[in-house]
């Protein structure tokens, strides 16, 4: 069991949760996620570590509340616990070796970007975090942000905060003007697609990190497949950051969408009980 020392209300359906799990905190890199179960009878969904304390022990997580399982955890109180946690999962992003560097992360993929901008700059890049939402009440972590990188640029697509229009709009302008070592993209599987497309016309290396569905969380299930290079790969033991330029992002977003309507089902059922 894993006790809630803290819960924050960052934007609308978006939550952080602090939790006691010293030993993965102390295990836990860059790019790695968790799976965890609400309680004993619930679905494992996989997320992010979004921040992790060594000396604490101490890790958080942020999450949307999307669906039954997400909208359960956003339920709990300081003080409730979760059944039970698995990790640190998935391989470690490397960011050694790198001058300048975007980061760039849309919706509740701000929460995946956060881990990535703050390892990135502690490591010695330049770091120009790009963060965007629909609107402005949609917007966190944006001081974490700024204080871990060396440029922050906020985007909303109704023009209520920051950039009028997209992430992607941005970018481009700074891959006019500047040179930039690598991209990495957190978000929405659209978002991504569009920011490898723009990426791989000036050859500049792009990192995504992948939403698949998960199940287990260890590469038996296979739930997670994705298919990299031509190759078949899984997000939970291979990644869940690859080569943008080399993932099949139309396989990746028929995947995703595969089980909305069983969703929505579950939903229906737990209002009506």
């Amino acid at each position: 069991m894993y006790e809630i020392l803290e819960k924050e209300v960052l934007a609308p359906d978006i939550k952080r949760i602090k939790v006691r799990a010293p030993l993965i905190a102390q295990k836990t890199r860059p790019g790695n996620f968790i799976i965890l179960r609400v309680n004993d009878k619930g679905e494992r969904i996989p997320l992010t570590i979004a921040d992790y304390e060594e000396n604490t022990g101490i890790i958080s997580l942020v999450f949307q509340e999307i669906g039954y399982t997400t909208k359960l955890l956003g339920s709990l109180n300081k003080g409730e616990y979760i059944e039970d946690i698995v990790g640190p999962l998935g391989q470690h992003i490397d960011v050694e070796g790198y001058d300048k560097v975007v980061l760039l992360g849309g919706g509740s993929g701000t929460a995946l970007l956060y881990p990535k901008v703050k390892a990135f700059y502690e490591a010695g890049s330049e770091v120009i975090a790009i963060t965007g939402a629909r609107t402005k009440n949609l917007i966190f972590l944006e001081d974490e942000l700024k204080e871990a990188s060396d440029r922050l640029y906020v985007a909303t697509d109704d023009g209520s905060y920051g950039h009028h229009g997209f992430v992607t709009d941005i970018l481009d302008d700074i891959l006019e003007e500047e040179k930039v070592d690598l991209v990495m993209a957190i978000g929405p599987v659209p978002m991504m697609k569009a920011i490898v497309d723009m990426t791989e016309k000036e050859d500049i290396k792009t990192i995504v990190s992948l939403n698949s569905l998960m199940v287990d969380g260890t590469g038996m299930c296979g739930a997670c497949r994705v298919t990299v290079g031509g190759e078949t790969k899984f997000t939970c033991v291979d990644g869940p950051a690859f080569d943008g330029h080399e993932v099949d992002f139309d396989e990746l977003m028929s995947r995703i969408n595969f089980y909305e309507e069983e969703e929505e089902l579950l939903q229906d059922e737990k209002e009506v009980n």
